[in-house]
């Protein structure tokens, strides 16, 4: 894996990460009927996340990797279905509600990482970070006061069920750390294929969708993948801290892309998601200065 030791480097190479990211709701918003082809798109992205990085792990350790299959144990297991169900949560929330309101749910991972790293890790958290969780809940409060129809309430509701499979992957992480990162999210894409097969067979659906769909569904595999090998090249070399300030280019640009008009979407958020977002960017600020000394590498590898 190409290492990056200067930090002035690794910033760009994270914030293009979350670019990649970003274009996750676009690409969503282009599907055809997405509501009624949820099964083909996990079946699909999990197909093309479990190769992706089954090809990159070859590249980078060649038929080595097959042995970080051998390490995966407990953690990675709840890990790999942790991020599975994530993936599965994601597209029936966007799908349902606004992208504003599932990538704000997303936003408020860190601190439900926090509240299940307390819980399950015994993991101290601090009077401040307390405080940063109240200004978040009550961002999430007010965005769901403002989403109380039937389908956007449905999906706020699996924004944060997705916000919980992320979090609950990024703790096992925690729990066993030397559990391979890569081969987990693998195991996810695999799951939700595994998942999703098993959801068409029973509902005796079509495996794939239209020619536009599928390659709209293998595109979005691509950016995540994409995604996690940038990110895991670029934040070995930066702190907790500064990680979940830049996190935050995947939610600005996700709301943005589907925004600016001209870009054929403008899906403008409502004045109770605006409301409600700029707590949850106050509270990740907040947080992410209180723990500014914190000098914690995060590296996804």
């Amino acid at each position: 894996m190409l290492d990056i030791k200067d930090p002035k480097i690794s910033i760009p190479v994270v914030l293009i990460a979350g670019l990649f990211w970003s274009f996750g709701p676009y690409v969503v918003r282009h599907i055809d009927e997405a509501q009624q082809v949820p099964w083909q798109y996990l079946f699909t992205r999990g197909v093309v996340i479990f190769l992706i990085l089954n090809l990159y792990l070859y590249l980078e350790e060649g038929k080595e990797f097959i042995k970080n299959y051998t390490k995966i144990g407990a953690s990675g297991a709840i890990g790999g279905v942790g991020l599975g169900i994530a993936m599965i949560t994601f597209i029936y929330s966007i799908t349902n509600t606004t992208a504003a309101v599932t990538l704000l749910c997303l936003a408020a991972m860190p601190f439900i990482t926090a509240l299940l790293g307390f819980l399950f890790l015994k993991e101290n958290i601090s009077l401040n970070v307390w405080i940063a969780i109240a200004i978040a809940s009550i961002g999430i409060l007010i965005m769901s006061f403002d989403n109380t129809g039937k389908n956007t309430f449905t999906g706020l509701v699996f924004g944060i069920a997705s916000s919980v499979g992320f979090s609950v992957f990024s703790v096992t992480l925690r729990w066993k750390k030397d559990t391979p990162k890569f081969t987990t999210v693998a195991i996810a894409g695999l799951f939700c294929c595994v998942f999703s097969a098993v959801m068409i067979i029973m509902n005796d659906l079509n495996f794939l969708s239209n020619g536009k769909n599928q390659a709209l569904f293998a595109t979005h595999g691509t950016l995540v993948c994409l995604g996690l090998i940038l990110y895991s090249i670029g934040s070995k070399n930066i702190p907790a801290a500064e990680l979940t300030l830049l996190s935050l280019t995947e939610v600005i640009g996700g709301i943005f892309w589907v925004w600016i008009p001209i870009l054929g979407i403008n899906e403008i958020p409502s004045q109770g998601t605006v409301i409600g977002g700029f707590f949850i960017f106050i509270s990740i600020i907040y947080y992410s200065l209180i723990i500014r000394t914190n000098r914690r590498f995060i590296g996804l590898n």
